[in-house]
């Protein structure tokens, strides 16, 4: 059988190299009760001329020519092929997801800490410092990292193109957008307190959400006299003394590395660089290529981000406010350490798709997107359990106050439902910008977060009378609506087009 099936499509491939076609096939098998049953040996013909299979259904728009037969039934080295195919992205992703995933734990775990640190020195701190954390996300660290999400399209595109020098190009040009970012953003936290209590929040909650903002944007006179600082300030300076250190320890890693690799390339890296541009030279071209990925990448990075700090300043006009805006910071905590998970899955799944677009691979972006799709619904499942059953202690790390504990009980019951849909999501979203085509991302934002979620979290948490929980409900659905969106909008990409633009985009400089 699996000789009929080599030389059907050996016949196919030949038809296919005289008429100079460009056809993709796509073969159906029927089912058993579809065919008739194999003959035994007995009755088998003398000449083997005289063998033919079991007739298959061809969906392909081909001449009649490019039509072959094949047998009833997938033969077994297909099976093989398919199960070693996804072993081998299984690998891949492996290699790419657990180390990010190591790296952005240890990252957002420090918020966690900061967190409980809060809530240590009382109720009051810990409510201003998670409305400082919360304005600091909506108006900075959200823009930077949706302007940073506009690299993954173009630098795995050219790596799967071994277009190298656009690789460093990019990082070059995207840490000078994100440095002349950061400017107006360090100048918009000394009015902190001013535009909170704008939104309707308390006085006291919003002066110390002041103090924890500014405290993170002054930052090298603060380090001098850390030793002094106290309270919140001391609290906010150590989270900018961690990213400090790893920023320099990450500019001496990519420092290092570049020189060893001139002095390994000796003559012909320099001939390279000679026969054109220099690596650190960009076009306006290049230039217009990035900040077009940057515009949709970073809405739709905010889109999300800004939601759920919505939901906080929303939480911050519940009665009860000073209670509920501190259970509600210590639930989204967790969801701050599932969201690491989360974007290192999203990160894998652009890296993936992007390298096999540019390197011409249609099918095998495809495959990547899938497993990577399944291996978000499976970790969504698990990162949902995980936060159901440690509702019970998660409280008590953060506050030793009975009600901020019990709340924190009964919303992460919830919230956990939301962490189930929120990894397939993040896994979608990172598929698009594989395919940079980050403005289906944002699409999808704005109609279940803005058009779902929101209206319907105020109406059941103001309106409906039923509080946090309320609000948490109306993200579930908008959640569950912007993950069908992107599912949908993943399930009709062209891949063969995409690899086409991928070509385009990231070829040889």
């Amino acid at each position: 059988m699996e000789l009929y099936a080599l030389s059907a499509l050996l016949r196919l491939l030949l038809h296919l190299h005289d008429s100079h076609a460009q056809i993709y096939p796509r073969i159906v098998f029927l089912q058993e009760e579809q065919t008739k049953r194999e003959p035994d040996q007995a009755t088998l013909p003398s000449h083997p001329s005289a063998m033919k299979p079991p007739p298959l259904a061809i969906e392909v728009e081909a001449p009649a020519a490019a039509v072959v037969l094949l047998p009833s039934s997938p033969p077994r080295w297909a099976a093989g092929i398919i199960k070693r195919t996804v072993l081998s992205e299984l690998r891949s992703q492996r290699g790419i997801a657990l180390p990010l995933a190591a790296m952005n734990l240890t990252w957002f775990a420090k918020t966690a800490i900061t967190t409980a640190f809060l809530g240590r020195l009382g109720e009051l701190e810990l409510a201003g410092g998670a409305l400082g954390f919360t304005f600091a996300n909506v108006t900075g660290f959200s823009v930077l990292t949706g302007l940073c999400a506009a690299m993954e399209p173009i630098c795995g595109q050219a790596y799967g193109a071994k277009n190298h020098k656009l690789l460093r190009k990019t990082l070059l040009m995207a840490t000078i957008l994100l440095l002349l970012a950061s400017l107006p953003i360090s100048f918009l936290w000394l009015n902190v307190d001013r535009i909170l209590l704008r939104f309707g929040q308390q006085r006291d909650i919003a002066g110390l959400a002041r103090s924890s903002a500014i405290a993170l944007a002054f930052h090298v006179p603060l380090n001098v006299a850390l030793s002094k600082a106290k309270g919140l300030q001391g609290v906010s300076t150590a989270i900018w003394l961690t990213d400090l250190t790893v920023v320099l320890m990450l500019a001496s890693y990519v420092v290092v590395t570049e020189r060893a690799r001139r002095r390994g390339d000796g003559a012909g890296g320099c001939a390279e660089e000679e026969g054109g541009r220099r690596w650190w030279e960009q076009s306006l071209v290049e230039w217009a290529t990035l900040l077009k990925l940057s515009a949709p990448c970073c809405l739709t990075t905010c889109l999300e981000w800004w939601c759920y700090e919505i939901l906080v300043l929303l939480t911050g006009r519940l009665p009860d406010a000073r209670r509920m805006v501190s259970v509600v910071a210590v639930v989204l905590n967790f969801d701050y350490l599932l969201y690491s998970v989360m974007l290192s899955l999203a990160t894998c799944a652009s890296t993936r798709v992007s390298n096999e677009l540019g390197a011409g691979r249609p099918r095998a972006a495809r495959e990547s997107a899938y497993v990577s799709l399944v291996l978000s619904v499976l970790a969504g499942f698990t990162g949902g359990a995980a936060m159901a059953s440690a509702r019970g202690r998660w409280g008590r790390l953060f506050s030793h106050e009975p009600g901020v504990v019990d709340g924190v009980r009964k919303m992460m019951r919830l919230m956990a439902l939301v962490e189930v849909v929120n990894f397939p999501l993040a896994a979608c979203g990172g598929i698009v910008r594989g395919t940079a085509r980050p403005w289906l991302g944002m699409y999808a934002s704005v109609g279940g977060f803005y058009l779902v979620a929101l209206p319907l979290a105020v109406v059941m948490g103001f309106t409906a009378k039923l509080g946090l929980g309320g609000l948490l409900l109306g993200f579930l659905v908008g959640t569950l609506t912007s993950a069908a969106l992107l599912v949908v909008f993943v399930a009709c990409i062209d891949w063969d087009e995409e690899a086409r633009n991928a070509r385009s985009l990231a070829g040889k400089a």
